[in-house]
């Protein structure tokens, strides 16, 4: 087993454990907000934080420290995974690429048609249907077990890859603040040092982390959402490793001689043995890929820490449906764009694509679990949440997005789950 296909079963293990936890945090949100602790929460998140370096400062709410810090790790690691997949996985080739790629903008084209439609006089929100919540869609993958086709997890997590790239070019473009330019020169001074790390081949990953915190800073004053920095510094951490695989092999094999060479009677090692393990540790640093070991790194922690803290902190939501009927037209362009906008997009671009022979469907894959994972990919959810408190500013209208966002990525999960239950039967029945 190749170590691609290991790192792709770690991940989507990773990933559903996450959507586990998600939905937890998702429903203590709700019962703490609807609860005698609502205002004692809600007021949590809107406790100032600051950080004053000399004369510069910032200061922000704990619930914008969540969604522009933390969720900026988040966005490094997704822009990892970007990065990851378009190098060395199932973007790196066309053949392997067009399929989900096409679904994938056909699954953000079109949601996003739709919400327009209804919303035709202020648009803003059209990027709210256009996300979907990886984690939570295997999550589901992950309940339904052996019942589910890997080639249809490998076809969702592709699609998702390329739809967070959608998701990080809708928030760069759309969801900025007011810009500030003066900011710009500073913000691109430091993302040149960052790439001039990666053409001097450095490997150590502190420099750039370091550098990242720089960048997160300055296109925070630049008015762009920081998140964007992570995915910037993610495009700049190298792939290749210091040390190729095979001198690792016969270096380690000479430290590990000269470590037992050297073994004696003394229940301590001696120094020769020392030397020989502290070679040992050079060269496993050496020959990792700083990519995919920063990438490891961030996953654990932004699965189980970043994006369920995320979820209990945004997904609070008191359950008044007069702000429903208040901004129906806006809740109606989210619920019809993730429940019927995701499956008519990812279904119809690629099954135009393949009767003209533009691309080809996996052989792997049916036609019915490519409608499944159109409906999946309708979980729009923490995504979905993430862009509401982008794009709109009034509470009310953000409490009724969410709302819909809920109903809307219920529907979608049921419906998604059924198609691959009775794909799973069809296809038993046909051995």
């Amino acid at each position: 087993m190749t170590k691609h296909i290991l790192t792709i079963e770690r991940f989507i293990k990773d990933e559903s454990f996450s959507g586990v936890l998600l939905f937890i945090a998702t429903l203590a949100a709700v019962m703490v907000a609807n609860s005698a602790l609502s205002d004692s929460y809600f007021d949590l998140w809107k406790m100032p934080l600051g950080i004053t370096l000399g004369d510069f400062a910032i200061s922000m709410s704990l619930m914008y420290w969540i969604n522009d810090g933390l969720m900026a790790l988040f966005f490094l690691m997704v822009g990892l995974e970007i990065k990851r997949e378009l190098l060395i996985g199932e973007l790196s080739s066309v053949r392997k690429a067009s399929f989900p790629i096409l679904a994938a903008i056909g699954g953000m084209v079109i949601p996003a048609l739709v919400y327009v439609t209804f919303n035709m006089d202020d648009p803003r929100g059209f990027g709210i249907p256009m996300a979907t919540d990886i984690a939570f869609a295997l999550g589901i993958l992950m309940l339904l077990g052996k019942r589910v086709n890997p080639a249809l997890k490998l076809f969702l997590l592709a699609l998702a890859v390329v739809d967070d790239l959608g998701a990080v070019i809708v928030v760069a473009t759309v969801y900025t603040s007011e810009i500030h330019a003066q900011y710009f020169l500073h913000a691109a001074l430091v993302y040149a040092l960052i790439w001039i790390l990666n053409l001097k081949k450095v490997t150590i990953l502190m420099p750039y982390l370091l550098l990242g915190i720089a960048l997160w800073i300055f296109i925070h004053s630049v008015g762009v959402h920081a998140t964007i920095a992570g995915v910037l510094l993610a495009f700049a951490i190298p792939i290749g490793s210091k040390v190729d695989e095979e001198d690792f092999i016969q270096n380690t094999k000479e430290s590990v001689d000269e470590f037992e060479k050297n073994m004696d009677e003394i229940p301590i090692l001696n120094h020769h043995q020392i030397d020989a393990l502290e070679d040992i540790a050079y060269n496993y640093d050496k020959v990792q890929n700083p990519l995919v070991k920063l990438e490891h790194q961030l996953h654990s922690f932004s699965a189980f820490i970043i994006m369920p803290l995320f979820a209990f902190s945004n997904a609070g939501v008191i359950l008044d449906f007069s702000v429903v009927s208040q901004n129906i037209m806006i809740v109606m362009g989210v619920v019809l764009g993730l429940i019927i906008g995701k499956p008519i997009g990812i279904v119809g671009f690629t099954y135009l694509a393949h009767k003209l022979k533009i691309v080809s469907k996996p052989d792997d894959l049916s036609w019915g679990e490519v409608i499944a994972v159109g409906f999946l990919a309708g979980i729009g959810f923490t995504m979905s949440i993430f862009i509401t408190q982008l794009a709109f500013l009034d509470q009310e209208v953000i409490d009724a997005v969410k709302i819909g966002i809920f109903f809307a990525s219920f529907i979608a999960g049921i419906i998604g789950v059924l198609l691959i239950l009775k794909a799973h039967k069809k296809k038993n029945m046909l051995r």
